[in-house]
């Protein structure tokens, strides 16, 4: 697993990359983390490398993959 955190993103926090499973996995500081899938390993790459992650989201990962939130993710709240 392949991870990488954004220090300047008011959108995303960190992601992280499973080369085996194609599973790009994506922390955003507002709704949580959501699972993309059959995501290429140079989209990460240039994800990393990017100068806006959440421009870079917009333009590459969204709306181009199929993706769930996190089914894992602990959920709080009377909605959780």
């Amino acid at each position: 697993m392949r991870t990488h955190c954004f220090a300047q993103s008011s959108m995303i926090d960190h992601i992280a990359y499973d080369d085996e499973a194609r599973t790009l996995r994506v922390w955003f500081y507002q709704t949580g983390d959501y699972l993309y899938y059959d995501v290429p390993a140079f989209l990460f790459e240039g994800f990393c490398r990017a100068p806006s992650a959440g421009t870079f989201f917009n333009a590459h990962i969204k709306d181009h993959f199929r993706h769930l939130r996190n089914p894992g993710r602990r959920r709080f709240g009377p909605n959780g």
